[in-house]
């Protein structure tokens, strides 16, 4: 199933917001009545000095032990363990996909469509990853595409200008510093269908909740397992701390690294690049390129050599009939996006 064109024209829904879902979806969010859109604490426009202090400690604190768990395997001999290892690995592998599978493809971008328990589980996934709540990240998300690498882009690089000192506190701003602007990304604008959504709903007023039960979940198991308390410390350290800074600074590389450098084989109205050496650890979020040329597309990594275990994960979970209607691009609409020479030509100024 293929993205077809969709009609700009389409109630009062944003053209824009529309071109980033299929046709189905984009009817749906027009028929919207402001009285269905129930608001949350999510929905605010304007952060408070309590969620930014949130924000920080859940950055610096993981960042910190990410920095400092080299040096400590040198002090301490039995600091880290082929438990704590594995379920690093593990904790990892369920975030990282599912913000690039439930997050990403099918809350915001409607890739396909899932089964209730299996968009249940999504939204869950996606949350341990501690990115924010789902309806949030879904919000800035659009409003990313609607923007990208313009002045209302929630995250852009380009946000400084393109000289050495603009573009190094664009890269900063966009792998961290804008989750600390004060103005919020209306999500009864750009996620009213998801507000909609009594599953999802819950999913997002729960999301501290599901944040502590993560964190608490690996010290948990190593306790149980080494029957210590130092067990329980350092899979705390390792399976909760490391791996939440890893999967923070993996994802948000794709908002920084993926709109500065990268290659360009495929047509898209900003700077989003193709970053091979981040494709197997961001589960194929950083084949950026052609993500931002045809944003409801299931696989991103669609030329040969390239690595998506997102879309894999998504084959399967289609053959499982987990999930169905996921939209695979054809040949032939995976050529109508590439290059051409004479963009090439635009592009080198000829």
């Amino acid at each position: 199933m293929t993205a077809q064109p969709m009609d700009a024209t389409r109630g009062n829904i944003d053209p824009d917001l529309a071109s980033q879902l299929p046709e189905e979806d984009a009817d749906s969010l027009a028929a919207l009545q402001p009285d269905q859109m129930e608001r949350g604490i999510w929905s605010a426009d304007r952060a408070s000095l309590k969620d930014h202090l949130l924000v920080g400690s859940f950055v610096a604190i993981p960042l910190i032990a990410l920095i400092v768990a080299i040096p400590l395997c040198f002090l301490f001999t039995n600091f880290v363990s082929w438990l704590d290892i594995a379920m690093l690995v593990v904790f990892y592998f369920v975030a990282v996909h599912g913000i690039t599978i439930g997050f990403h493809r099918y809350f915001t971008h409607r890739a396909f469509k899932a089964n209730r328990p299996t968009k249940i589980a999504l939204a869950i996934a996606g949350s341990i990853a501690i990115e924010g709540p789902v309806i949030r990240w879904v919000a800035d998300h659009r409003k990313h595409h609607k923007y990208s690498d313009k002045e209302l882009d929630p995250h852009s690089p380009w946000k400084y200008g393109d000289s050495a000192l603009g573009l190094t506190k664009g890269l900063v701003w966009a792998h961290i510093g804008w989750m600390f602007d004060p103005e919020q990304t209306p999500t009864a604008t750009y996620a009213p269908d998801l507000i909609r959504d009594k599953d999802i709903v819950r999913i997002s007023r729960n999301f501290f909740l599901i944040t502590l039960i993560s964190m608490a979940l690996p010290a948990v198991i190593g306790g149980l397992v080494t029957m210590s308390w130092w067990g329980a410390f350092t899979a705390f350290f390792w399976a909760t701390l490391v791996r939440i800074a890893l999967v923070h600074h993996v994802t948000w590389s794709v908002n920084s690294v993926c709109h500065v450098w990268g290659k360009h084989p495929f047509k898209s109205r900003d700077k989003a690049g193709n970053v091979a050496w981040l494709a197997l650890i961001s589960g194929g979020e950083s084949w950026h390129n052609l993500h931002h040329a045809d944003p409801t597309a299931a696989r991103q990594g669609v030329l040969k050599g390239q690595i998506d275990t997102s879309a894999r994960i998504i084959r399967w979970m289609e053959k499982a009939g987990w999930v169905t209607d996921v939209r695979w691009l054809t040949p032939e609409r995976i050529e109508s996006r590439r290059v051409s020479t004479a963009d090439k030509a635009v592009d080198l100024g000829a």
